[in-house]
């Protein structure tokens, strides 16, 4: 069984707790891990929570940590434990405040270097009438990010089981992809080290 870290940012008010608790609480197939039981509600998030469940994808099992943080300057040591920890990350935003979607570019630059899994997420997609981000630019953002894009909904639960499979399949993609560079360079190594006698 694989296990992968997932870190959620995103400004205050954005659905991050509610998006972690959905993924936890609400899908078909899953077992709680052991770590801290989230709480239910809506309050702002002062600490960093951290959640933990198994989830099956394509057949496989799969150990998935999320951990999100309070984006309040005073909470600076908690984002960089979420920073150096963090193997996936998720960009949140409210699709019902721009300001929220503005300060996408400030969330990824204070990822470190280029993580192995990003998707950026679109939230409260079910609020049309408040709607303020088009889906369109969202996509347009996620593409100059160069990464996927989802609209999501707690409220109606819309693709936040799809969400957490998407980051899943990233991430053993980019694991993948790295033990075959490793194994490509290895290989290459032990053709160099090949000597003729003549």
């Amino acid at each position: 069984m694989d296990h992968w870290t997932v870190a959620m940012l995103g400004d205050s008010g954005v659905g991050k707790n509610r998006l972690a608790n959905e993924f936890m609480w609400n899908s078909i197939d899953y077992f709680p891990g052991p770590v801290l039981k989230p709480h239910r509600g809506s309050k702002p998030t002062i600490s960093q929570d951290d959640y933990s469940k198994q989830i099956i994808v394509d057949n496989r099992m799969s150990m998935v940590s999320v951990v999100h943080n309070a984006d309040l300057d005073e909470c600076a040591a908690h984002r960089e434990q979420l920073l150096r920890e963090g193997q996936g990350f998720i960009i949140i935003y409210s699709v019902s405040d721009r300001t929220s979607f503005d300060r996408v570019n400030h969330w990824r630059e204070i990822i470190k270097g280029d993580p192995a899994a990003l998707l950026l997420v679109g939230n409260k997609c079910d609020q049309n009438d408040a709607r303020e981000v088009s889906r369109s630019e969202g996509e347009a953002r996620a593409k100059q990010l160069g990464c996927s894009f989802l609209e999501t909904s707690t409220k109606t639960v819309q693709n936040v089981e799809r969400l957490f499979v998407t980051i899943v399949r990233l991430l053993r993609d980019a694991a993948r992809r790295r033990v075959a560079a490793a194994a490509s360079e290895q290989d290459h190594g032990r053709k160099r080290t090949k000597c003729s006698v003549l």
